[in-house]
C-alpha cells in the first residue's frame, strides 16, 4: 500500500507531507500513492505503557481470541505500542500478526504467596529465589521485568513490602546483568525507599510517594507511569476492604492525593509517561483518558501527549515519525494538544502502513 499524508506532524508544528511505501515512512514522494489526508494533525503512533493483554476484563486469563480483541481494542484507539507490564498468557503469537500493535513484554508478574491477585504472578515461598527467577524472566520478556513491590498484608492490615531490600538489590542487578530493566508494581509509601535505593528503572503507580522519595526518583533517574485511570477504582477497592478499615482509609488517602502527588513528580523532573493498567478492573482502549488525566494532574497537553507517543516511544527505544520507520501513525481531526476530545476518535489509525481505522476524510486544514 502507497499512502500520502499531509498535516502538521507532531510534535512540530509545520505542516509537512509524509509517504508510506511497504509499509515503512518515507520523506521522499512516493509514485501512484493515495492520498489519505491533505489537512490534519498527525501523531505518532500511541503508547500505553501499563497495558496487560491477557487478563481478562473481571479477572483471570484470557484466551487467544479474547487477547487478540484486547489488542485490536487497542489499535482502534490509536494504541500501537504497547509496552505489557505482567501477562499471565505467553502473547508472543500476536507478533505474527501485521495488523495488532507492537507488544513489549515484562514477562509475568512476581510475587509472594497470597500478596497479589491470585494466578495472575509467579509466587515464591522463599524470597531468596527472587534474583533467580527475575533473571529467568528477563531472559523471556522483551526487556523488561514486573515484580510486586507491595500488596495488602492481611496480617497486618495495610500495604507492606514484599521484599527486602538486600534481595531486591540482588534481583535488580541480575535483571540489569541480562540486559533487562526492572518495574515494580507499588502503592504505598514504605517499599519505595527499598526499591529505589536497589537500583529499579520504573514505578507503576507510585501514590505513596513522598518529597523524598521523589527526590530520590530525580537524582537516580527512575520513570513513573502513574495508571491515573486505575488510580480512580481506589475508592471501590476501599469500599470492598470493610475487614481491613486502616487499608481502607490508606488507599482512599493515596487516591486524594494523587493528582498532587504526580504534579509533584512532575514539577521535580521525574519522566513520566502514560498507561492506563487495562486488564483486569479498566478495560481495553482507554489510552485518552490517560492523558487528560495527565493534563489535569499538571502537565500540559503537550506533555501529556508526548508522554503517551514520542517521548515514551524514545523511552522504550523505539521510533517515532522518522524515515524508514515504521508507518505507525495516527490522524486527528483538530490539534489533540488544543481539542483532547479528538483523541478518543482518531480520523486515521496507520499501523504498519495499513490503515485499520477510516473516518470522515480531513480536507481543510485549519
Amino acid at each position: 500500500m502507497r499512502l500520502h499524508l499531509r498535516g502538521v506532524v507532531l510534535p512540530g508544528e509545520e505542516v509537512r507531507d509524509l509517504w508510506v511505501h511497504d509499509g515503512l515512512i518515507s520523506f521522499e514522494p512516493v509514485r501512484d500513492a493515495e492520498t489519505l489526508c491533505d489537512a490534519g494533525w498527525i501523531v505518532p503512533g500511541l503508547v500505553d505503557a501499563h497495558c496487560h493483554v491477557g487478563i481478562r476484563y473481571g479477572g483471570g486469563h484470557e484466551d487467544r481470541e479474547g487477547a487478540v480483541a484486547q489488542a485490536e481494542t487497542e489499535r482502534d484507539a490509536g494504541a500501537l505500542l504497547l509496552r505489557d507490564a505482567g501477562s499471565p498468557i505467553d502473547t508472543r503469537f500476536i507478533d505474527d500478526r501485521a495488523d495488532l500493535p507492537k507488544i513489549i513484554r515484562a514477562g509475568r508478574h512476581i510475587a509472594r504467596p497470597k500478596r497479589y491477585i491470585r494466578e495472575l504472578g509467579i509466587e515464591l515461598d522463599d524470597e531468596r529465589d527472587l534474583p533467580a527467577i527475575v533473571a529467568e524472566q528477563a531472559r523471556r520478556g522483551d526487556g523488561w521485568v514486573k515484580i510486586v513491590g507491595d500488596w495488602i498484608d492481611r496480617s497486618a492490615g495495610d500495604l507492606r513490602p514484599l521484599w527486602s531490600d538486600a534481595v531486591l538489590k540482588e534481583a535488580i542487578d541480575a535483571a540489569h546483568r541480562e540486559g533487562a530493566r526492572v518495574t515494580a508494581h507499588v502503592f504505598g509509601e514504605d517499599a519505595l525507599p527499598g526499591l529505589i535505593g536497589a537500583g529499579i528503572d520504573c514505578l507503576e503507580h507510585g501514590t505513596g510517594l513522598t518529597d523524598e522519595t521523589i527526590d530520590m526518583m530525580v537524582r537516580h533517574g527512575i520513570a513513573l507511569v502513574p495508571t491515573l485511570v486505575n488510580i480512580d477504582t481506589f475508592p471501590e477497592i476501599a469500599d470492598s476492604a470493610t475487614k481491613f478499615p486502616v487499608y481502607a482509609a490508606h488507599m482512599r488517602d493515596l487516591h486524594r492525593r494523587v493528582r498532587d502527588t504526580v504534579a509533584a513528580a512532575h514539577a521535580a523532573g521525574v519522566p513520566l509517561y502514560a498507561g492506563t493498567d487495562a486488564g483486569g478492573s479498566i478495560r481495553h482502549g482507554r489510552i485518552a483518558d490517560e492523558i487528560a488525566a495527565l493534563t489535569a494532574a499538571g502537565l500540559t497537553p503537550d506533555e501529556a501527549l508526548g508522554a503517551a507517543s514520542w517521548h515514551a516511544r524514545t523511552w522504550l527505544g523505539r521510533p517515532g515519525i522518522d524515515h524508514a520507520a515504521p508507518a505507525d501513525l495516527v490522524v486527528y481531526a483538530a490539534d489533540p494538544r488544543t481539542t483532547p476530545a479528538v483523541l478518543a476518535t482518531p480520523t486515521f489509525v496507520v499501523l504498519r502502513g495499513r490503515v485499520h481505522t477510516r473516518r470522515t476524510p480531513v480536507t481543510t486544514h485549519r
